[in-house]
């Protein structure tokens, strides 16, 4: 994409669009967005289980990234492992605010973080006075409980991400009421015989990419620097590729752009602006 500086002139200001991410592998990221640095759904260390059942499920990582430092936001969008990892979270200052879902917010309560925010579907948090993070419906776990995903916008510029890490969007997103510039979640599908799929990607990233027409989307959750072993992972099943879904975006005459980040590098999205009556 161009460079985009800001400009002004008699009529308009534009505002330049840029932001920079980090993707730390499985569900992690650093978002850096209106001069805040925000990690999401961290897991940095030791290894991945789920109720320490790690026969039936375990991952760990052949390829270490630090813990990012100077945090101004840790943002959770579920309350298991794969979010709130709480090996990871030991690791950071108890008192860096924290954003999360309710059942996120319970754990990281029970580890001792001191400025915990829990945030319904609908609600919002105004971070610094610079971003706005909403909840909205995200990955149903089990019948009862739905999570979270997140729109975050910067409010100088109106800069704005949809993250969603299992591929659950929910029809309200189709009112937005501007657009959404970045995109981050599954493009392929994870299933399980008799279960289906427990990651959606290759349907549900095309209709949100419908709905949003961002213009750029990052792929998410389908670890790079990953191993999973456990009895599970016998059956669990990728269909789709990244490939295929940039195909499905051109069959439908969509322009955004498909990155697929590759662990450990900061990229830097340089957006088309928005212009704004000076």
């Amino acid at each position: 994409m161009e460079n985009i500086s800001t400009c002004q002139n008699k009529k308009d200001v534009i505002l330049a669009n840029v932001m920079y991410l980090t993707y730390l592998d499985s569900n992690s990221w650093l978002v850096e967005i209106g001069r805040q640095r925000i990690l999401v759904d961290p897991w940095l260390v030791n290894c991945l289980t789920f109720s320490n059942l790690d026969w039936l499920f375990k991952g760990y990582r052949t390829q270490q990234h630090p813990i990012p430092e100077n945090l101004d936001l840790i943002l959770l969008s579920q309350g298991l492992e794969d979010h709130a990892h709480p090996p990871t979270l030991k690791q950071l200052h108890r008192n860096i605010p924290v954003v999360a879902s309710v059942n996120a917010a319970k754990v990281v309560r029970q580890l001792g973080y001191t400025n915990v925010t829990a945030v319904a579907h609908g609600e919002s948090f105004i971070l610094n006075s610079s971003v706005e993070i909403k909840a909205v419906p995200g990955s149903p776990i089990g019948p009862a409980l739905v999570e979270n995903g997140y729109l975050l916008k910067e409010l100088e510029t109106s800069l704005s991400i949809y993250y969603e890490p299992h591929g659950y969007h929910h029809p309200s997103l189709k009112n937005a009421a501007s657009r959404v510039d970045v995109v981050i979640t599954p493009v392929v599908d994870l299933t399980l015989p008799l279960v289906g799929p427990i990651i959606k990607g290759r349907k549900s990233a095309l209709e949100v990419a419908k709905w949003l027409l961002p213009q750029v989307m990052l792929p998410t959750a389908v670890g790079k620097d990953v191993k999973f072993e456990g009895l599970l992972t016998k059956f669990l099943r990728q269909q789709g590729t990244v490939a295929e879904f940039r195909s499905s975006l051109q069959k439908h005459h969509l322009t955004t752009q498909v990155i697929e980040p590759q662990p450990g590098e900061r990229l830097e999205l340089q957006l088309q602006p928005q212009v704004v009556a000076s």
